[in-house]
């Protein structure tokens, strides 16, 4: 079994745990009530090309990323430094995230959420619309298609913005069968967890015109993301590589400065 299969199914039965303690349909009740959230999408086409900065305590791969971890204050850092959205992890077993630290980015800021997860069940969109997020990840080669097709439809019917991962052609492919715009091109191996940008550069051209595309993990510099813009991508998505820097405002500078001031 490698690392995604066993997160899926770790997953399966997290899902099956919370709901047994709250209900799809209280859920659902709590998500109407819910404020209208800002639109993810929109934020990322107000800047020729948009970062979406995200918000990780450690992963798999590169174990603990920053100490102290705190995540408000890294959220209000990279608001400062210019990042037009924000990706928080909802995962707790692998990643250390989950709603509590949502909760404290979407009071410390009033930037679009992407809810980050595993996602598998229609539970977990209620929950991302119930507590402020604007977009939620859908990640191809979790998903069977007929799942991943209806899920899509359900984000979409909440209100919220659906981002599609792939990490090939043939994934590109799935994304583009059920009509998804909003797509990301993980240049991450969920399977292997070995990241090359030579992901983006092979795929990037797939997506259709009007496609809001997004290039995910291994960027690194300023260079990295001034390559992947050329590539095709509209905004990046970056975590890692910002939260090992001592002042994050200062490095979603130098990171994006050099693509903005070109644009």
């Amino acid at each position: 079994m490698n690392i995604l299969d066993q997160i899926v199914a770790d997953k399966r039965r997290e899902i099956a745990a919370r709901r047994a303690d709250l209900s799809l349909r209280e859920l659902e009740r709590r998500a109407s009530d819910a404020p209208p959230p800002p639109d993810f999408i929109a934020a990322l086409r107000a800047y020729p090309m948009g970062l979406i900065a995200e918000v990780k305590r450690r992963s798999p791969s590169a174990g603990v990323l920053r100490t102290p971890f705190d995540p408000a204050a890294i959220a209000e850092a990279y608001h400062r430094g210019g990042a037009q959205a924000l990706s928080v992890l909802m995962d707790g077993p692998y990643f250390g995230g989950g709603e509590d630290d949502f909760a404290l980015v979407r009071k410390a800021v009033d930037l679009p959420l992407l809810y980050k997860e595993f996602v598998l069940d229609r539970w977990q969109i209620a929950h991302a619309r119930a507590i402020g997020a604007s977009a939620v990840l859908l990640i191809v080669s979790a998903l069977p298609k007929r799942t991943l097709q209806n899920l899509h439809a359900e984000i979409l019917r909440a209100g919220l913005s659906p981002l599609v991962e792939v990490h090939d052609a043939k994934e590109m492919n799935r994304a583009l069968e059920i009509g998804a715009r909003f797509i990301g091109i993980n240049n991450r191996n969920l399977k292997t967890f070995e990241t090359t940008l030579e992901t983006t550069f092979e795929i990037a051209a797939l997506a259709p015109a009007g496609c809001c595309l997004v290039s995910e993990s291994g960027i690194r510099t300023a260079a990295d993301v001034m390559r992947v813009r050329e590539a095709g991508a509209h905004a990046v998505l970056v975590g890692e590589s910002l939260l090992r820097q001592r002042h994050l405002s200062a490095a979603v500078r130098r990171l994006m400065g050099p693509v903005w001031a070109v644009s």
